[in-house]
């Protein structure tokens, strides 16, 4: 068996492959007079078939399997002897020649790119500095006051954060569509969940009040059948509530799983939660800085095969979280190339951890892994249990040395970086995504 390799573009090779017919042939039969060993057929006792019969009846799958193995193993070979590292799978494509001594295959596929982490000594990465005082601990209650609010009956008129019910009967130019109709409906004023100025016709409104309005709906509104176009709506509210916030007491903080429903420990809770995730959003921040230093900085060529596995893992991800959610994927219509940006730059990424973690020695140690699942453990209830979860889960600890790899990548930039401490405002902070 023979094999050469040909250059196709920067990461784009090309193994053409010989194979000779009469070895292929020699281990066809092999594979048959073993099976004709145990091989049971009506009318036969086993290992007593004629071998014409069987050659006739799995010589076809015989042949395509010794192929197929030959195939591999020839490849596999080239490769290896070329020093090659190869990127997804072969294109595997038989030639048709007229030398009937052997079979030609050729191989088309990808290499990994050669990889050079650039200098990232005159990237500037800012640190946000921000302190969690009694003021943002009160905000934070405040947020945890409000999602547990109850709604109470009002006479007043409707304003922002109020829950109204109401019926709605749309039409365009005198006649009804699909979706304009609804009774006894339910959302919050000021919330964005319906349309600018259906919120706007709302406002203001009394129990019981009726009015007609008109609204344009968006000309990229989701529904193409209404898109664009002029409806007038008769709008009556049935009920307004008001939120009514609980009191800031011992039953609030049982709520917040303090046991006992003492308030002082229950701020103090708060005050750690804050902390945590107020370290864990300017980690966030500084991560996402360092990363794209190193993009920036390493100019890479990708390898078409890795960008196509991984849009299509992340298609189907997002498929499944959809399904999760009771949602059809079918209702969010999307094909892995809506993905191929993101999938890009995972990609890069991928690569330029890849070659820093083998030329730093930046593989996280046992003990960084354990300490990043502890941290992540400790916002539960038992952490200890969660802890003991991880470990027991050989995908979910895997995620989390790739965490701990690349907290080791951030820490290498943000030594070579210049880091720059800034002060930013707590809500800031808060509001990133």
């Amino acid at each position: 068996m023979s094999s050469n390799v040909e250059t196709l573009g920067n990461l784009e090779r090309r193994v053409s492959m010989s194979l000779p017919t009469a070895e292929i042939e020699k281990q066809v039969d092999e594979r048959l007079k073993k099976m004709a060993r145990n091989v049971r057929m009506p009318g036969f006792r086993p290992g007593k078939v004629p071998m014409k019969l069987i050659a006739q009846t799995y010589g076809p799958q015989v042949r395509s399997e010794v192929m197929g193995d030959a195939v591999q193993k020839s490849f596999s070979d080239a490769v290896r002897d070329a020093k090659l590292r190869v990127a997804g799978y072969p294109r595997i494509e038989k030639k048709d020649v007229a030398n009937s001594n052997s079979l030609e295959f050729s191989a088309t596929f990808e290499v990994y790119p050669e990889v050079k982490v650039g200098d990232v000594s005159a990237t500037t990465v800012e640190r946000p500095q921000v302190t969690v005082d009694d003021v943002a601990v009160d905000k934070t209650i405040e947020i945890l006051r409000k999602q547990r609010s109850r709604f109470v009956a009002a006479e007043s008129a409707a304003k922002d954060g109020d829950r109204l019910t109401v019926d709605f009967d749309g039409t365009i130019e005198g006649q009804p569509f699909a979706g304009g109709k609804a009774e006894s409906f339910p959302f919050v004023l000021g919330e964005g969940r319906m349309l600018p100025e259906f919120e706007t016709a709302a406002r203001g409104m009394g129990a019981g009040e009726s009015k007609t309005f008109e609204l344009k709906f968006p000309d990229d509104y989701h529904g193409k059948e209404v898109a664009g176009k002029q409806a007038s709506f008769v709008l009556t509210l049935k009920k307004l509530e008001q939120p009514e916030l609980p009191a800031l007491d011992a039953e609030f903080a049982k709520q917040l799983g303090v046991a006992d429903g003492d308030v002082a420990k229950m701020q103090s809770e708060v005050r750690g939660h804050v902390e945590r995730e107020v370290a864990k959003r300017i980690e966030t921040r500084l991560k996402a800085q360092a990363l794209q230093a190193l993009l920036d900085a390493t100019p890479v060529d990708l390898p078409k095969s890795l960008i196509d596995m991984e849009s299509q893992h992340l298609a189907e991800r997002a498929a499944a979280d959809l399904q999760a959610r009771g949602i059809k994927p079918a209702q969010v219509p999307f094909t892995p190339q809506t993905f191929e940006e993101t999938a890009k730059r995972r990609v890069a990424l991928g690569l330029v951890i890849g070659e820093l973690a083998r030329t730093e020695s930046l593989q996280p140690k046992p003990a960084e892994v354990r300490a990043l699942v502890e941290q992540e453990a400790a916002s539960y209830e038992s952490p200890a249990e969660v802890v003991k979860w991880f470990y027991m889960q050989p995908q979910r600890l895997q995620e989390m040395e790739g965490v701990a790899l690349e907290a080791n990548v951030v820490k290498w930039v943000l030594s070579k970086a210049k880091v720059v401490d800034k002060a930013i405002p707590f809500d800031e902070l808060m509001q990133q995504s």
